[in-house]
């Protein structure tokens, strides 16, 4: 799973060869949601205080997104990005 950050127990993973939109997953516990990079459009379910932190971290992270969304496409390594503090 090519996890690119962690942080309150919940994880964020880019998968490779996923569908456009670009989008990133997130999982806490038994949740999971998906993020779309550009617009932040949610879908899936998410404790209301966990989704707030993925959206807080989603804003201050979003071109960092988009270039590892390229580099998931083109199948190179990705990078950790920087976790919620």
């Amino acid at each position: 799973m090519p996890e690119i950050s962690r942080f309150l127990g919940i994880v964020i993973v880019i998968y490779y060869r996923d569908h456009e939109p670009p989008h990133f997953h997130a999982k806490y516990g038994e949740y999971e949601i998906t993020v779309e990079i550009e617009t932040g459009v949610v879908e899936g379910r998410f404790p209301r205080r966990a989704l707030r932190h993925v959206l807080e971290w989603h804003e201050l992270h979003r071109d960092e997104l988009r270039e590892l969304w390229n580099m998931a496409r083109e199948r190179k390594p990705l990078r950790k990005i920087a976790p919620l503090e």
